[in-house]
C-alpha cells in the first residue's frame, strides 16, 4: 500500500465587506474539511464576536485590512459637487486617496499576511472573495511560489486594476454558472481554470421547526400581520430602496402589512442606513417598515416571516440567504437575474420579479398574500430542491478534490 500523502496546509483569507454570506459559507467549509488531509488556517481582515468564533473551528488570525477609512473619505468627496468645476481636481483627489490606501492599508496587510503565510508554511492560499479585495493574498502566493484559488462571488465590472487581479489566481471557484459565464465573457478567463461549486450549508444543523413566535413578539408582529422580510447586509445594491418603494405600493392593498429589513450595516454603509431611516419617516412608513439590525439565529426569522425577499439590484452570484430560505421551505421572491434566477424556477420553487422594478416586486408579494396554498406549495418545492442541491458535504468534497488536483 503506498504511503498516505502528508497533510496540506490551506490558508484561507477573508476580506469581505462584513459578516455575511461569504464568511458563513467559509465557516461551513472549514468545519467539514477532512482534517486527515488538510490543516486550515483562517485570516480575516475584520474582527468582532462572530469572527472570533472561528478560533473554535480552526487556527484563526485577525490582520486588520483597514487602518484609514479611504472608502468613507471617497464617498464624502463624491458629494462635493464644486470639485468637478476645477479641471483635474477630482482625478487628483482619487489618485491621492488610492495611494493613501496602498500605503496605509494594503501594504501593512500584505506584509503581515506574507509573514503569517510563511510561518504557517501554507501549501495553498484560498481567497474567499473577489481577486481585487484579495489581491494581497494572491500576490503573497506569487511571492512564496504556492498555488492560489480564488472564490468568486460577484460580477466582473470594474477598473483596470480589478481586471489585472483576475490574472493572479491559479484557479477559480465560481458559486454559480452565471458567475462563471460572466468571467469567461468579460475577462476571457479560460473555462479550464473555473470550477462551478455551489455554496453548501450544514442542512442537518438547520432547525426546521424553530419557534417563530419569539421573533414576531420581539418586533411586535401580531398573529394576523402579514410579514415580508428582505434579508441581507444594508448595502445599496441589496435593494432596500426597491423594498421601500414596494411597501408604498402595498400599504393600501394588504391590511396589517409588516415589511422588515433584516441585516447588519457595514461601517462604511452607515450613511446609507441613516438615509433609509429618514425615508421611512419622511414617507410615513413607520407603521409598516421595521429595521431589525443583525440577527444571529436565522431559523426563527425564516419561520416567522410569511414571505422572504431577495431584491438585489445587481445580479447576485448565489446568496446564502436564498439557499437557507429554500432549505427551510419558505416562500421566496427573488430578482430574475444572477444566482437567484439560476436557483429558483418561477412558479415552482419561488417567484421571480423584474430586477429594480418595485411594482413587479409588489405584484409578486401580493400574489403570495392572496394564496396561502401557493406559499405552502412553493415552500415544499423549494425545500426538496435545496436538500438535493446544497449539501455542505458535496460542497466540501468538490473543493477538496480541487485542492488535491492542484497540490499533487
Amino acid at each position: 500500500m503506498p504511503p498516505l500523502p502528508a497533510q496540506k496546509r490551506i490558508l484561507y483569507v477573508e476580506n469581505g465587506i462584513g459578516y455575511g454570506g461569504a464568511i458563513i459559507c467559509l465557516r461551513h467549509l472549514i468545519r467539514n474539511l477532512d482534517r486527515s488531509k488538510f490543516t486550515p488556517m483562517v485570516v480575516t481582515g475584520k474582527t468582532g464576536a462572530h469572527y472570533k468564533e472561528i478560533a473554535q473551528e480552526a487556527l484563526w488570525r485577525h490582520i486588520p485590512d483597514r487602518y484609514v477609512n479611504v472608502v468613507g473619505a471617497n464617498r464624502k468627496f463624491d458629494h462635493i459637487k464644486w470639485l468637478n468645476k476645477i479641471p483635474g481636481l477630482r482625478v487628483a483627489i482619487d489618485q491621492i486617496l488610492a495611494r493613501t490606501d496602498d500605503i496605509a492599508n494594503f501594504l501593512p496587510f500584505f506584509i503581515r499576511l506574507l509573514w503569517t503565510a510563511w510561518r504557517f508554511k501554507a501549501d495553498l492560499i484560498h481567497a474567499n472573495n473577489e481577486p481585487l479585495c484579495n489581491r494581497a493574498a494572491l500576490i503573497v502566493g506569487k511571492v512564496l511560489k504556492i498555488p492560489t484559488v480564488c472564490h468568486v462571488r460577484g460580477d466582473q465590472d470594474g477598473s483596470h486594476l480589478m481586471k489585472w487581479t483576475y490574472t493572479l489566481p491559479n484557479h477559480f471557484i465560481s458559486v454559480s454558472h452565471w458567475v462563471a459565464k460572466s468571467m469567461s465573457n468579460k475577462l476571457q478567463v479560460p473555462a479550464e481554470k473555473i470550477d462551478v461549486i455551489y455554496d453548501g450549508i450544514e442542512l442537518e444543523k438547520l432547525n426546521f421547526n424553530a419557534n417563530p413566535h419569539e421573533f414576531r413578539k420581539i418586533f411586535n408582529i401580531d398573529e394576523n400581520d402579514f410579514s415580508v422580510g428582505l434579508i441581507g447586509l444594508l448595502i445599496p445594491w441589496k435593494g432596500q430602496e426597491i423594498f421601500l418603494d414596494a411597501a408604498k405600493t402595498l400599504r393600501d392593498k394588504i391590511p396589517n402589512l409588516k415589511m422588515m429589513i433584516i441585516g447588519g450595516t457595514p461601517d462604511e454603509c452607515k450613511p446609507y442606513e441613516i438615509a433609509l431611516r429618514k425615508r421611512v419617516i419622511n414617507e410615513r412608513l413607520e407603521n409598516i417598515i421595521i429595521l431589525t439590525g443583525h440577527l444571529s439565529q436565522m431559523e426563527p426569522v425564516y419561520n416567522g416571516l410569511d414571505v422572504v425577499v431577495s431584491a438585489s439590484t445587481s445580479p447576485e452570484p448565489l446568496g446564502t440567504m436564498v439557499i437557507e430560505c429554500m432549505a427551510m421551505g419558505r416562500p421566496l421572491i427573488g430578482p430574475n437575474h444572477g444566482g437567484a434566477a439560476e436557483m429558483m424556477e418561477h412558479n415552482k420553487t419561488g417567484l421571480l420579479f423584474t430586477p429594480q422594478d418595485a411594482l413587479s416586486l409588489a405584484a409578486e408579494i401580493e400574489k403570495y398574500y392572496q394564496s396561502k396554498e401557493l406559499r405552502l406549495t412553493m415552500g415544499r418545492n423549494a425545500r426538496a430542491h435545496a436538500l438535493k442541491t446544497f449539501s455542505v458535504e458535496t460542497h466540501a468534497n468538490k473543493i477538496q478534490v480541487l485542492y488535491e488536483r492542484m497540490l499533487y
